[in-house]
């Protein structure tokens, strides 16, 4: 086992083809792509537990391929990662570090590498499939079952100093990812108390961010987006209706109210922001409508009423997935005009940027499947977001005073979809 993690290290250079051939070998052998350096260890260290980390063979290749690769070398890896990923090797595993293939090639700056987008591509195979598995209801046979150490035994190294071992306790689910947690399930999330700041929508007890004033420029990109769809033929449409769903802040909803549109509507089904949009004046605003409950019940009324469509439709909810996304996307194409816009705040895997990545191509994928073309700007969010939270007192951290941040990414992709043929 030592030659495969020894093989993905590329100790020996030029990488030459032959590489390719010694790594189809062992897979073709039995030896899984997502065999790890650490249940290697814990083999020859008779610990019966299941690692806590899985640094895979695809680990130590983003790891160790080398800064100064060239064009020749670089084919060589490119095959040997399209033949890990054919075997099942995993494109968001996390490695004792908590990163990802990806994330390893990123702060390494070697980003511009064929292997980074193959892993992307990876990830959107994988999304895509899952899809298809859960529908049909389909149990998922795991790749990485027991390998036959009677055959491989010999071979296999002390790969981890003995001073330091590894962490071998089987993983505990965090309270932040538990189902039932307000960040994870809506319905958890509707009946847990909201506490309003200068600058954060937070749940009152855990301090999660809800919203923040942060995105104050991206809500404002989304403003400015769905006015686009109010110009028909080089002409301001006469009737100029926006939907935004989820309310948060208030910020988006502001912008949107100041342009004066014939119709502004606002869905939000949680009862603290409910009271605020009642103590702020929301409801007595003329043009406003509030839709009071889940959007998913409101969109499918006013679908049902056929009488109402929008130049404009924003989405920015918590608690929501990127499947309840697909859902709506059924609703936009029956409420949005021929010329209107579909945005939305795009923090779909923010927290680790080749996962956010995956996201913006399966946007596109899905939206297009829908009859819409989604276009994508990018900017840079502001460097406060990207500092870690430290708590001090000079600390220049939006998180300080958050449980923990929902954004790590540098650049934002703001999306606009429309209608392909529009």
């Amino acid at each position: 086992m030592s030659d495969l993690h020894d093989l993905c290290k590329f100790a020996q250079r030029p990488v030459a083809a032959k590489a390719v051939e010694e790594l189809q070998f062992y897979l073709k052998s039995g030896i899984p792509a997502t065999y790890t350096i650490e249940e290697a260890y814990n083999y020859t260290h008779n610990i019966e537990d299941e690692p806590l980390t899985t640094t895979t063979p695809l680990h130590l290749i983003c790891t160790h391929v080398p800064q100064d690769i060239d064009e020749a070398e670089s084919k060589v890896v490119e095959s040997m990662v399209e033949m890990l990923l054919e075997y099942g090797a995993g494109w968001c595993l996390t490695d004792v570090n908590n990163e990802t293939p990806g994330c390893i090639l990123i702060r390494r700056g070697l980003k511009r590498l064929p292997i980074y987008n193959q892993i992307v591509a990876a990830g959107i195979r994988a999304e895509l499939l899952l899809r298809k598995v859960s529908e049909y209801d389909m149990e998922v046979i795991s790749d990485t079952e027991e390998v036959d150490h009677e055959r491989f035994g010999d071979e296999v190294p002390q790969l981890v100093e003995d001073k330091e071992p590894l962490v071998t306790a089987a993983p505990k689910i965090e309270k932040d990812d538990a189902p039932d947690a307000p960040s994870q399930n809506q319905e958890s999330y509707l009946q847990t108390k909201l506490e309003y700041r200068d600058n954060a929508l937070v749940t009152k007890d855990r301090q999660d961010g809800v919203m923040m004033s942060w995105e104050t420029d991206l809500m404002r990109l989304g403003c400015d987006s769905l006015f686009k769809g109010s110009v028909v033929d080089g002409e301001v449409d006469s009737d100029i209706n926006v939907l935004n769903i989820g309310f948060g802040m208030g910020i988006i909803d502001t912008m949107i109210n100041e342009k004066n549109p014939t119709k502004h509507y606002i869905c939000e089904a949680h009862p603290d922001v409910l009271k605020k949009l009642r103590d702020d004046g929301w409801y007595e605003k003329p043009n406003v409508v509030i839709l009071e409950g889940r959007w998913q019940d409101q969109l499918d009324t006013l679908l049902s009423s056929g009488n109402t469509f929008f130049n404009g439709i924003y989405y920015d909810t918590y608690s929501e997935h990127y499947l309840d996304m697909l859902e709506l996307f059924d609703f936009v194409v029956g409420l949005l005009k021929p010329h209107g816009v579909f945005s939305f705040f795009n923090g779909l895997g923010a927290d680790r940027q080749v996962i956010y990545e995956v996201y913006k191509q399966l946007v596109e994928i899905d939206l297009s499947n829908y009859g819409l073309e989604c276009k994508f700007t990018e900017i840079e969010v502001p460097k406060s977001t990207l500092e870690e939270k430290v708590g001090s007192e000079d600390s220049k951290s939006v998180w300080d005073d958050i449980k923990r941040s929902y954004w790590s990414c540098p650049v934002y992709y703001h999306p606009e979809a429309r209608f392909i043929d529009v």
